[in-house]
């Protein structure tokens, strides 16, 4: 029976799971996190208040429910436990960790207090437990012409009474609701951001918020969405967003803190006064130089944003792992199966996190969870360790 390993229970190493899994329905397979909890971006990353991306869960507990994969959470790769480690006790390993550092501007200023990136942001309101506290101001500038900047754009923009069926925490749909006005700059023109149309029209439900989308150019299906957007002004509106296509960030000012953005498009200059700068313009680290069908050497490969880079969606994610696991299946059919894989691990990590242990942290978050809201999320490792080694009997 060959062994694999895979780091990192996101979307990427879950997917991965997935195609090995039917790819080789022998081979014994388990996923380890650095934290307790599986699904990484989807649980962390993807918009508290879109449910229904995150509905792709239930196709990943199928995984640990009924194929047999193992979830090992609480193992921090370089701390818990070694790469070299692993490549002893299995046949493959597979590094599904992906991107987390948040790409700067670089300009002038971006290294002030109010600047942050989309991920640190994210995190934060997502209640992920590295995360530190986040301060966000009545008045934003988001830098992006991405699906984050509009994700950001929504959450933002929002009311505490619009996130109804979330799992936003109480605290952080206040800090959302405080907003004012977010002007969201990208430089391309509005015909070629990358905005997924879909989204776009989402903002024209926004109950609080009025809307002006400057610079329209072009057309195409993401014109006509900015377009259907232009003038949405609910009666009381508290907050306003404005989109500005072309422009180019040239410096943020400020001495202490953030106090303007300065953005160029040819010759002309906008100065958008602000108290925070959102950066979603990508995330960047160091990638191990996988191959594309994610080798790195015998018995090592990435898979995911950690082997491709940090674009591409949750689907697309899925057509990759699907490569990468076929790579697998191709090299491990000339290696003879002689590594102790999971029986090596349990003996070497014993304070390790399970699937059913994880399960009880899932449910204590479900029976806490406030009205309005699906879940209430523990913040702190130490906090879900404890309901993770709790007993039936206690």
């Amino acid at each position: 029976m060959h062994q694999i390993a895979i780091i990192g229970a996101g979307p990427s190493g879950c997917f991965t799971a997935q195609a090995l899994a039917k790819l080789l329905p022998e081979a014994r397979i388990d996923i380890i996190d650095a934290l307790p909890v599986p699904y990484g971006l989807i649980r962390y990353g993807v918009a508290p208040d879109h449910q229904g991306t995150k509905a792709v869960i239930r196709q990943f507990e199928r995984l640990f429910e009924r194929q047999g994969v193992g979830f090992f959470g609480d193992v921090r790769l370089g701390e818990t436990v070694n790469l070299e480690a692993l490549q002893g006790l299995y046949d493959a390993v597979v590094l599904a960790t992906g991107l987390s550092a948040d790409r700067r501007l670089g300009v002038k200023g971006d290294d002030l207090p109010g600047v942050l990136g989309s991920g640190v942001v994210t995190r934060a309101l997502n209640d992920h437990p590295d995360a530190n506290p986040v301060t966000i101001s009545e008045r934003v500038v988001i830098v992006g012409n991405g699906n984050v900047a509009v994700d950001l754009v929504r959450l933002l923009a929002k009311g505490a009474g619009e996130f109804h069926g979330s799992d936003l925490s109480e605290a952080a749909a206040v800090q959302c609701g405080d907003v004012r006005r977010i002007d969201v700059v990208g430089r391309s023109p509005s015909d070629a951001a990358k905005f997924d149309p879909v989204m776009i029209r989402e903002l024209g439900r926004l109950e609080q918020a009025a809307i002006h989308v400057h610079g329209l150019s072009g057309e195409g299906k993401i014109v006509e969405a900015l377009q259907h957007l232009e003038g949405h002004a609910p009666e009381g509106a508290t907050c306003e967003i404005h989109f500005h296509f072309g422009w180019t960030p040239e410096e943020i000012e400020g001495a202490t803190h953030v106090t303007a953005a300065r953005f160029r498009q040819g010759d002309a200059r906008m100065v958008l006064p602000c108290d925070t700068v959102l950066t979603a313009i990508g995330f960047e680290g160091d990638t191990p130089g996988a191959d594309a069908e994610g080798f790195i050497a015998p018995g090592l490969y990435a898979t995911g944003w950690l082997k491709r880079g940090p674009r591409g969606t949750i689907p697309e994610n899925r057509a990759d792992a699907q490569g990468v696991a076929a790579r697998i299946a191709a090299d491990l059919a000339t290696v003879t199966p002689a590594k102790p894989g999971r029986d090596g691990l349990l003996a070497l990590v014993p304070g390790a996190v399970h699937y059913e242990q994880w399960q009880r942290i899932d449910a204590a978050e479900r029976a806490e969870a406030p009205e309005g809201r699906v879940r209430r999320k523990i913040p702190t490792i130490a906090q879900m360790r404890s309901i993770a080694q709790q007993t039936g009997e206690s």
